[in-house]
């Protein structure tokens, strides 16, 4: 079975769950930016754990099947049509042998997950079929004409037709941060927490870039480059901080001022520039 991607809207890269356990060799995990909605697609599918799906950055994927198969479409709600019929979100969606599935522009949230059943079965890279786009490695962005071959079907069957979820947040996403271990070169402790801060556009799978403030340091001594961790609140010279998400950096020699709780950095994958940030003490 194979799908075949007619467009692909700003962006589509395939994602599973990573690359772990390679960093000694300097290799970043990489994988789903919000690995919640990616895995809910599977396990409406009946997908194993980690089989690879389509993220879709701003919707605009249009893709047709060429025998029939079922996808379900997950994270920021992005209006999908199968031929020209509305159908839903988190929910099992059955496409016949030539049907187009179309993805609008979501009105909230910014990443849009497409699982199929069985699974993108594209080559694995250092045993992930992710593409991490800081470093290169694994799979290229999607391209129209893209064909995209499906694994065989698992042998579980689907339990639910549809799963409710909470839609993404359309105003300001509040984030829960764990200080340190630089938070002692902060000027001011609790002005990361003070501010409002806004997603700027510069942001990718990398890191969402903050405006607002900005906050000052106590000095500007160089530090020796220490480990990132996904969630990681990075400040450089300007003091507008990096929130590092699935593509972030290894290492790094700017302060980490804060990290954010592993829970809600898949709420962060899904912030939209201009929107309104929050910070609270874990």
């Amino acid at each position: 079975m194979t799908l075949t991607v007619l467009a692909t809207g700003p962006r589509a890269l395939l994602q599973d769950e990573g690359r772990p356990g390679l960093a000694a060799i300097g290799v970043g995990r990489s994988g789903a930016a919000d690995r919640a909605s990616w895995a809910l697609g599977n396990r409406l599918l009946a997908n194993d754990r980690g089989a690879a799906s389509v993220e879709v950055l701003l919707g605009g994927l249009r893709l047709r099947a060429e025998r029939a198969v079922v996808v379900a479409v997950t994270g920021a709600p992005a209006p999908a049509l199968v031929d020209g019929k509305p159908v839903g979100h988190n929910a099992l969606l059955p496409l016949r042998a030539g049907a187009v599935l179309a993805l609008g522009t979501p009105d909230r949230g910014l990443r849009t997950y497409l699982a199929v059943r069985g699974g993108i079965a594209v080559d694995e890279v250092l045993g992930s079929r992710s593409t991490d786009t800081l470093s290169g490695i694994g799979p290229p962005p999607l391209a129209d004409g893209t064909v995209l071959p499906v694994g065989p079907e698992p042998r579980e069957l689907p339990l639910v037709d549809v799963a409710p979820v909470a839609l993404p947040e359309a105003g300001v996403v509040t984030l829960r941060v764990v200080p340190g271990p630089r938070d002692d070169q902060l000027a001011d402790p609790d002005a990361l927490f003070a501010t409002t801060w806004t997603a700027s556009d510069r942001g990718d799978r990398v890191g969402v870039r903050l405006t607002g403030g900005p906050l000052r340091r106590r000095d500007d001594s160089e530090l020796p480059s220490e480990g990132l961790v996904r969630g990681a609140i990075q400040l450089p010279p300007g003091g507008e901080p990096v929130l590092f998400l699935a593509d972030h950096p290894l290492t790094g020699g700017y302060p980490v001022v804060g990290v954010v709780r592993d829970a809600d950095v898949d709420r962060a994958a899904q912030i939209r520039p201009g929107q309104p940030v929050r910070f609270r003490p874990a």
